[in-house]
């Protein structure tokens, strides 16, 4: 009887010490609402230098660089293309409109 009692107790004890729920654990305010308010959200990014990245991508997009606009007029030219896979876009570009010079 006393072992049952003894084991008993054990058992309370080792259950309150793992099931113990410490005031560290209920500091999270995502305790009580682990849902915040919308207003609230987004706080800690500043709106403008979303605005302003998005605008340097427009910018970066219209200003290509001219290896970059050369290789898509080869690509949108299917011989072009073909002589690229072989000799690389550079050497295609000279190959197919190098000759051809605008004033």
């Amino acid at each position: 009887m006393r072992t049952l009692i003894t084991l008993a107790l054990l058992a309370v004890l080792v259950m309150a010490a793992t099931c113990y729920e410490s005031h560290e654990s209920m500091e999270s305010h995502e305790y009580l609402n682990p849902f915040i308010n919308r207003r609230r959200a987004n706080d800690f990014i500043q709106a403008d230098t979303r605005l302003e990245a998005i605008a340097q991508e427009r910018i970066r997009e219209r200003n290509k660089a001219p290896l970059e606009r050369q290789r898509e007029i080869c690509e949108d030219y299917y011989p072009c293309e073909l002589y690229a896979f072989r000799h690389g876009y550079a050497a295609a570009y000279r190959h197919y409109f190098g000759r051809r010079r605008t004033k």
